[in-house]
């Protein structure tokens, strides 16, 4: 079985901050954002809710998407967000 990797967005319960990161383990890692168990901006802005995430193969993909979407707007983020989730449910649940 090959490793996965995942790139994910995540807001708050007020959809105001977004944040993005990348795991090789999305349930583990959005539980320790949910949970506050990482001191940060997560946890400052209290990021609990996963909107968005893509499964990469390899981590150089996963991180270079990552990269790509960081330095987008808040827009294109949002645009993102909106094609796979245009109600922005929290998809933690369904993992």
């Amino acid at each position: 079985m090959n490793k996965q990797y995942y790139i994910y967005i995540m807001t708050n319960k007020g959809n105001t901050v977004l944040y993005t990161g990348v795991t090789s383990d999305l349930k583990r890692r959005v539980y320790e954002h949910r949970e506050k168990q990482v001191d940060g901006f997560t946890k400052k802005y209290n990021i609990t809710k996963l909107v968005y995430y893509e499964v990469f193969e390899d981590i150089d993909s996963a991180i270079s998407r990552e990269k790509q979407i960081k330095g987008g707007s808040r827009q294109k983020k949002i645009e993102l967000i909106n094609s796979m989730n245009n109600e922005w449910r929290d998809l933690y649940e369904e993992l």
